[in-house]
């Protein structure tokens, strides 16, 4: 049964052209983990960057040392960087590591970046479970 683990809300400011004024954004972020089919899945909710990313590493790097095969359910991301892609390459080399349905804006983060060679990337959390 899924389980949530852990959330932030994290606050993000933009400037807009000109520096003349600012926009400020909560982002509220969740990490659910629970197992399937003898894999644990980590299945993080919202925006990750540098001020966010600390639930999500935590539990991925917990999830590594505790279980053979980590599968991260990626459908929820909707914003990730570099902090992000770091994160996922380092748990790589951690254990087994596969990720699972990526929406369009990681994919192509991971294509630009040639993470997508080093990283099991699957369809589904069923295909990356099997």
């Amino acid at each position: 049964m899924p389980r949530l683990t852990s959330s932030a809300a994290g606050e993000r400011r933009s400037d807009q052209a000109g520096g003349h004024t600012a926009q400020t954004a909560t982002t509220q972020t969740a990490v659910v983990q629970y197992e399937r089919h003898g894999a644990w899945v980590v299945a993080p909710h919202g925006a990750y960057d540098l001020h966010s990313i600390t639930p999500l590493a935590d539990a991925l790097d917990a999830a590594a040392k505790r279980h053979p095969t980590v599968v991260l359910d990626a459908s929820g991301v909707v914003f990730a960087d570099s902090t992000f892609l770091n994160l996922l390459i380092l748990t790589h080399h951690t254990g087994t590591l596969r990720v699972a349905a990526p929406p369009r804006q990681l994919r192509r983060l991971f294509e630009i970046t040639g993470a997508d060679g080093v990283l099991e990337i699957r369809e589904t959390v069923d295909a990356a479970v099997s």
